[in-house]
C-alpha cells in the first residue's frame, strides 16, 4: 500500500504542475499572463480555438486533481488505522496492580436543600467532616503552661 500511495503522490505533483502551467497558458480578456507565453504561441499548437481548448482541459485536471486529493486522503486514512508499533508496546505492559484494584469512594451524604445558604453551609460543612478523617493528635512537649512574658520596665 506504501508503494501505491507514493506513485499516486507523485502523479498528484505532476498534475499539479500541469494545472498550473495550463491556467498560465490561458488567454484572459484582458491579455494578462496568457500574453507572457507569446502572443500566437498557443493559437499555432492548438489551433485558433485555444481558449475552448485550455478551459477544457482545466476542467479535466481540476477533477483528475480533486478525485485524487480524495483517493489519496481515503488511503493516508486506512493506513493509519492499524496499531503502531508504540500502541502494541503500550498494550502488551502488565496493569499495575494499584491501578486495577479499584478505589473506594467515601459514602456520600445527602445535602438536603434549604432556602438558607447559611443552613446550607452548615450542612455541607458537617458533611465534609463526618467523611473526613480524624487528625491525629499532637503530644504537647511538656505539661507545663508556657511563661507569660514579662512586662517590660521596672
Amino acid at each position: 500500500m506504501s508503494i501505491l500511495i507514493n506513485v499516486l503522490v507523485a502523479f498528484h505533483v505532476l498534475v499539479c504542475l500541469l494545472m498550473v502551467v495550463v491556467v498560465l497558458m490561458q488567454r484572459p480578456k484582458n491579455e494578462g499572463l496568457g500574453a507572457a507565453f507569446g502572443g500566437g504561441m498557443t493559437e499555432n499548437i492548438f489551433g485558433a480555438q485555444t481558449t475552448h481548448v485550455l478551459q477544457k482541459f482545466t476542467v479535466w485536471l481540476g477533477i483528475v486533481f480533486f478525485a485524487l486529493t480524495l483517493l489519496l486522503a481515503i488511503l493516508y486514512a486506512k493506513r493509519s488505522t492499524g496499531e503502531t508499533s508504540i500502541q502494541k508496546e503500550l498494550l502488551s505492559q502488565p496493569v499495575p496492580a494499584a491501578a486495577a484494584a479499584p478505589q473506594t469512594a467515601p459514602a456520600a451524604t445527602p445535602i438536603v436543600a434549604t432556602t438558607e445558604p447559611v443552613a446550607a453551609e452548615a450542612v455541607a460543612v458537617e458533611a465534609v467532616e463526618e467523611t473526613a478523617a480524624p487528625a491525629p493528635e499532637v503530644p504537647a512537649a511538656s505539661a507545663e503552661p508556657a511563661a507569660a512574658p514579662a512586662p517590660a520596665g521596672n
